[in-house]
């Protein structure tokens, strides 16, 4: 077995060096950006510094940033004591503020009839399917899609954006929610005036710097086209494992014009054969992978993402997700697509 290949970026995506060093030059501002005092207005220039570039990043200069612990405090933030309409194909931090009415097509696609009273994600993280946001949307997930696909808030019409730290490189425990101005939210924790009176609690300054540097640095990859490469090993990646034949389906991976899908993300469904146990064999095999979105404390279940896309309970426990980033190489891909058509054939063998 060769080296270990990580292939699970929508989980979390590897700390990028940018992070690491912003975070290091971080740890020695001493002051709490609350304090007056000279050291204390130290940390708040470095925190308005990484506020002002992450929302460069993310084409938000007529926006307010509320950095947060993370996109599941986001959400909560954006959402709490609002009735709006989702689907059922949010990501669970979303689904347990809102009801799961708006239609989903078998593509995965989400129709809204009424967007200022809708929450609706870009991407998705189990399938890569993107959404068409429409004008006046109330609130969208854009943890997925921040640093793989180019985004201008400004410009996608939604009146609330919620982003994430990891998902790009950047440090676990950090997210923002991204208003328009004019726009404003209750906040639910309480105790202080931080961020604009909307979280209160010390900052993390550590965190909000590496946020900063890792957006940055994902920004520039998409303008120095890395993410196409991604795309096409993640081409490369469906044609390799198309000998598995018809039996397995591949979810949102019919031709679409650009914008359609996230370019690194494959998802698999093979009937009978559990998500669960798949994802044991390929770790065994040296391949981290996922059985679908990384949000319920390593429990393994059928994907609600594909029930709401019309898929049946057998199908939505067979599914896993193969996500690729910009250290994955071909060697890893076709390592991958060898090691799981073999354990397939044993698969089959077994099921015969």
């Amino acid at each position: 077995m060769g080296a270990r290949a990580y292939l699970d970026w929508n989980a979390t995506a590897p700390l990028r060096p940018e992070a690491r060093a912003a975070m290091a030059a971080a740890c020695d501002v001493v002051g709490n950006p609350s304090s007056v005092h000279a050291e204390g207005r130290a940390a708040k220039a470095l925190m308005e510094r990484s506020r002002a570039r992450l929302a460069e990043a993310l084409g938000a200069g007529g926006a307010d940033v509320v950095f947060t612990s993370g996109a599941t405090e986001a959400a909560a933030l954006a959402l709490a004591g609002r009735a709006l309409r989702g689907a059922g194909i949010e990501h669970d931090a979303v689904a347990a503020w809102v009801d799961d009415s708006l239609p989903v097509d078998a593509g995965g696609r989400v129709t809204v009839a009424e967007p200022a009273l809708s929450t609706l994600q870009l991407a998705n993280s189990e399938t890569g399917v993107m959404q068409a946001l429409p004008e006046g949307l109330a609130v969208s997930d854009l943890t997925q899609a921040f640093g793989k696909v180019p985004l201008s808030f400004d410009w996608l019409g939604c009146g609330m954006g919620i982003v994430s730290a990891h998902k790009l490189g950047g440090p676990r425990g950090v997210g923002a929610l991204v208003l328009r101005r004019g726009l404003d939210v209750a906040a639910q924790l309480r105790g202080g005036g931080q961020e604009m009176g909307r979280r209160a609690g010390t900052e993390n300054l550590i965190g909000i710097a590496g946020f900063a540097a890792a957006a940055e640095a994902a920004q520039r990859d998409l303008a120095d086209g890395v993410w196409d490469r991604v795309a096409e090993l993640r081409n490369i990646l469906v044609a390799s494992l198309e000998a598995a034949g018809q039996e397995t389906i591949f979810v949102g991976n019919r031709p679409e014009p650009p914008g359609e899908r996230l370019p690194n993300t494959v998802c698999l469904v093979t009937p009978g054969w559990k998500g669960e146990t798949q994802v044991m064999q390929m770790d065994l095999a040296g391949f981290a992978i996922s059985a679908g979105s990384a949000c319920s404390s390593g429990k393994l279940r059928e994907s609600r993402v594909l029930r709401a896309m019309g898929f049946g309970p057998e199908a939505a426990g067979s599914a896993i997700r193969v996500s690729l980033g910009p250290a994955t190489t071909k060697d890893e891909v076709l390592r991958f697509s060898e090691a799981w058509l073999k354990a397939r054939t044993r698969f089959r063998a077994r099921a015969a």
